[in-house]
């Protein structure tokens, strides 16, 4: 059944543009587990594929195989051998698809394709022979492989120093749903929620189609929360463990790192997280790293006024934010877990810090109700910590966007169900704390206060010294 798929504008006229181009093709589609590469792949090509495959996690090369045999039959309609090498296999794929007519794309999907890639199968190698000796001199020639693996897409495939170095024509990164892309999701399947329960709905579950199609249109947010993550056998009280078996090789030291990070709302630096989790600060850590950065587990950003070397890594997954704090440890296995958790002060603690990683999840939104989504701004935090030998107060600001024009927005992230109210003591608190951010960094460039909440600002006397504010429907762009 084809289904209306969502968002994904650039991908798919990129898509359209391989299948329609007069050269020979080889595009690789990557990024996180549940993101929708298969779906968007099949939805608009799959009436074109001339073979299609699918890698199994942890499947033998002798039942691949023999799934490869009976998907050849399925698609040529003759009965061949079961090859016994991916050598082999390959061999009889280009067979069969040299007898198709020249007129037409031949469309080749392999997807999950690190699954294939078995200890000692040699399948990277016939894979390589396949397109280097036979497909690449096909101008109708499509080949598109995927894979949720991302550290093994980026480093054996895009990365690979062989025979297919740099032979990739296309890189599609398929990226989580953004607040407007999932609000149209939920829409186009019944859901009828308000923006606000649309966030916090994102809040819990990011942008990750799999986990939004889950939902069910007759319940509320609530009841949907408990259904998934705390009744017994709930399908996303699993999905933590699949998650990271499924992606990262060394699955537990990937989870030590995210579980460290779940505990520091403003991040570490790889010297801060390898001390924490005894770990050396050298290149393994630095790989899993980069791989968590990739597979947007983490936010990786720099300090105001810091080199690279001093960058900050930042738990940014929102899924797994909302499993670390509120599934894993849920040893009652309270069933009413999110319903009995509402106004708690649990509740609040938690909603606050997930609903500033969806704010950085939505610079552009940000940038856009700013009026400088054509300047060039760079974004940080900036934290200083307290010297009361020498008089100096700690003092921290989560968001700072720093712009090409002369000016740098100091925001404040505030997630409540009314109007945030700036009391005359709040006001004194922001503008001490913009002159010392002033002090601390000697900036000449002009200083605003900004705000990004749910639903604005109470309008007062305090609220006239805000230079610019940003709410939650402007984050829908």
């Amino acid at each position: 059944m084809h289904q209306k798929i969502i968002g994904r504008r650039k991908e798919i006229e990129i898509l359209k543009n391989c299948i329609h181009s007069s050269k020979p093709e080889f595009v690789a589609v990557y990024g996180r587990r549940r993101v929708g590469k298969t779906f968007l792949v099949k939805q608009l090509l799959g009436s074109q594929f001339c073979f299609y495959m699918t890698g199994v996690y942890e499947c033998p090369k002798s039942e691949l195989l023999a799934y490869f045999q009976e998907q050849l039959h399925t698609y040529s309609g003759e009965k061949r051998p079961k090859p016994k090498t991916w050598f082999e296999a390959f061999s009889q794929l280009r067979d069969y698809l040299s007898k198709l007519p020249s007129g037409r794309p031949l469309v080749v999907f392999i997807d999950e394709l690190p699954w294939f890639d078995t200890p000692k199968s040699n399948f990277l190698r016939a894979l390589d022979l396949f397109w280097n000796g036979w497909a690449s001199e096909r101008d109708n020639m499509k080949l598109v492989v995927c894979g949720s693996a991302t550290t093994w897409m980026t480093g054996k495939l895009l990365g690979d120093k062989g025979g297919l170095h740099n032979r990739v024509t296309r890189k599609l990164y398929l990226a989580p749903f953004t607040l407007g892309e999932t609000a149209e999701f939920l829409s186009d399947r019944g859901v009828e929620w308000t923006r606000h329960q649309i966030a916090e709905c994102y809040m819990i579950m990011g942008g990750t189609p799999y986990y939004l199609d889950m939902i069910d249109k007759s319940l509320g947010l609530p009841a949907n929360i408990d259904k998934l993550f705390f009744e017994e056998g709930s399908e996303l009280s699993k999905e933590y463990d699949i998650l990271f078996r499924s992606l990262f090789k060394d699955a537990g030291m990937y989870r030590r790192i995210v579980e460290q990070l779940a505990k520091k709302s403003m991040g570490m630096t790889r010297e801060q997280l390898a001390s924490a989790i005894k770990m050396s600060a050298g290149g393994k850590l630095s790989e899993a790293l980069d791989n968590l950065v990739a597979c947007d587990f983490l936010r990786k950003y720099n300090a105001f006024g810091t080199l690279a070397k001093g960058a900050v890594y930042q738990l940014a997954d929102l899924y797994t934010l909302f499993y670390l704090h509120w599934v894993k440890d849920n040893a009652a296995h309270n069933t009413t877990q999110w319903c009995d958790s509402i106004d708690s002060p649990c509740h609040r603690a938690w909603s606050g810090y997930a609903f500033e990683q969806l704010c950085l999840h939505h610079i552009h939104g940000i940038k856009h109700r700013l009026g400088i989504s054509g300047v060039a701004t760079s974004v940080s935090s900036w934290l200083q910590k307290a010297d009361k030998a020498h008089g100096v107060e700690g003092a921290q600001i989560d968001l700072v966007l720093d712009r090409r024009d002369q000016i740098i927005n100091l925001c404040e992230m505030k997630y409540s169900l009314n109007p945030f109210d700036i009391t005359p003591a709040y006001l004194a608190k922001l503008i001490e704390r913009r002159e010392t951010f002033r002090r601390a960094t000697s900036t000449t460039k002009a200083l605003h206060l900004t705000f990004i909440t749910t639903n604005g600002i109470k309008h007062n006397a305090q609220a006239d010294m805000i230079q610019s504010q940003v709410t939650l429907d402007d984050l829908f762009y």
